[in-house]
């Protein structure tokens, strides 16, 4: 990556961006400098450490039911020593809050990437 690359900027920099948000990310640099800097802030805005933050982002994408967002947790994860038995315990909690069907899309967006 060239060095004024704003995919550098990330939370996770050894984690590669799929094509869609580092294009972006690249055609406009400024939003993408401010929404990293919104990520900081709202990281260092609380107790939690950097593996329960983690945890807590993958399940509000489970949640949401936003594959895309459960898959870049999942990497970010992976990339920050989580294992898959950690991400798959937060799908299997989601079973009694969200139900068994949301739950079960959500293990198995997890799995699409620890199980590569």
């Amino acid at each position: 990556m060239e060095k004024d690359d704003p995919t550098n900027s990330s939370d996770s920099p050894n984690v590669t961006l799929p094509d869609v948000p580092a294009g972006v990310a690249k055609e406009h640099k400024d939003v993408w400098k401010a929404y990293q800097k919104l990520g900081e802030a709202i990281s260092g805005a609380g107790p939690l450490d950097t593996r329960s933050r983690r945890l807590v982002h993958l399940a509000l994408a489970i949640a949401a039911g936003s594959e895309g967002a459960t898959h870049s947790h999942v990497r970010r994860a992976l990339s920050e020593g989580l294992s898959a038995e950690d991400l798959d315990q937060v799908a299997l909690l989601a079973i009694t809050t969200l139900g068994w069907p949301r739950a079960i899309r959500g293990l198995t967006w997890i799995r699409d990437i620890t199980r590569k």
